[in-house]
């Protein structure tokens, strides 16, 4: 019997199957404000068990790409709570993922008064890209100092709150590809000499507040936390401890008896591949809810489930290009192919438009 389509539990809430919608960031946002062509985007996939939003920011000083959403402001938790009403009517649930960019930002991203800014002034390298002025260098970040820090915790605190008044299921906090809590973790992107820099212990002591403070304030049953170990995107280079810094990490989290990690694997795409022990050491480290990515097909979803390897499959551009994937891929129907072109572009063109098997 297949696993993949029958419900489970998160914690308290009741998923209707094991299918993960990942998140991804789509930038159809103007003005940084949920609408309505993101509510009908969201519930044509609302036939997933669960929906992870795009990454949306705790702060002005955490957008980092052009259109992206932010969770601070009564028109963005308005603009949400449209949104969280249209996917629990099709029977999903879903999670906010709250995403500080961090130094992967632009000034012209950013609303006057804003600030990139970072564990160390260090520019990560590449390029960003603006709709004002096409794509342009990363900037050299401001380093946080310690009431910068203190802010950031907070405002991801208010953020989760603001998410439940949304009418969200619960928060992931996005401690990977290279974004704000990941830049705390990565020695190549924390230089730090003070109590958040340096040994292991402290570049992850910012991370656990931030997992505190929104356990605190929403409920360890709402909170999940992704993380990309072995991920590179991001200016985030390998380096030679860390499978066992992430090891200890996964221990650290689950004192926390969160609701879930999701662990991320780029490997198709290019990325270094994520060893199978790292994932086997979250297994039998995390004891709550495990959710893997990675081009999964229906198969190896079924395949992995089954071998106990996780609770959940997430996947990222097959629900992309395919509003009704968990019916394709129960009956074994083609699938669309993506339109990496329109991926972040604005409007319905590549977003809303793509066909469903049964209009």
């Amino acid at each position: 019997m297949s696993i993949l389509y029958t419900s489970t539990t998160l914690g308290p809430i009741v998923l209707q199957n094991r299918m993960v919608m990942a998140p991804m960031t789509r930038s159809r946002a103007p003005g940084n404000i949920p609408n309505a062509l993101m509510a009908k985007y969201y519930a044509q996939r609302g036939t997933a068990g669960l929906i992870i939003t795009e990454g949306t920011s705790s702060s002005p000083n955490g957008l980092g790409y052009p259109r992206i959403p932010g969770i601070f402001s009564v028109a963005q938790i308005e603009g949400w709570r449209a949104i969280t009403d249209a996917v629990h009517a099709k029977g999903a649930k879903i999670f906010l993922q709250l995403m500080h960019c961090g130094r992967i930002s632009h000034p012209l991203n950013m609303p006057v008064g804003a600030r990139v800014i970072a564990p160390s002034a260090v520019a990560a390298a590449g390029e960003m890209y603006t709709d004002a002025d096409g794509l342009k260098p990363f900037p050299v970040p401001d380093a946080m100092s310690g009431d910068d820090i203190r802010t950031a915790i907070a405002e991801y605190a208010e953020a989760a709150k603001n998410a439940v008044a949304a009418g969200f299921d619960g928060v992931e906090l996005h401690a990977a590809n290279g974004y704000l809590l990941e830049q705390f973790i990565r020695p190549n992107s924390n230089l730090r000499t003070d109590s958040y820099g340096g040994s292991l212990e402290n570049r992850a002591r910012f991370v656990l507040e931030v997992v505190d403070a929104v356990t605190g304030a929403i409920g360890r049953e709402r909170v999940g936390v992704r993380l990309s170990p072995f991920g590179v995107f991001n200016d985030m280079p390998l380096y030679d401890q860390m499978e066992e810094e992430y090891a200890w990490l996964a221990s650290q989290l689950n004192d926390f008896a969160l609701a879930y990690v999701h662990l991320v694997d780029h490997s198709s795409m290019g990325a270094p591949v994520v060893p199978e022990s790292i994932k086997a050491t979250f297994r039998r480290t995390f004891k709550g809810a495990l959710i893997l990515s990675g081009s999964y097909d229906a198969e190896r979803a079924e395949s992995d489930l089954a071998a106990g390897k996780c609770d959940l499959i997430a996947i990222g551009k097959a629900f992309i290009a395919n509003p009704d994937l968990v019916e394709r891929w129960k009956s074994g129907a083609a699938l669309n192919a993506p339109d990496m072109g329109t991926f972040y572009t604005p409007g319905a063109k590549g977003y809303t438009d793509y066909p469903a098997l049964h209009p």
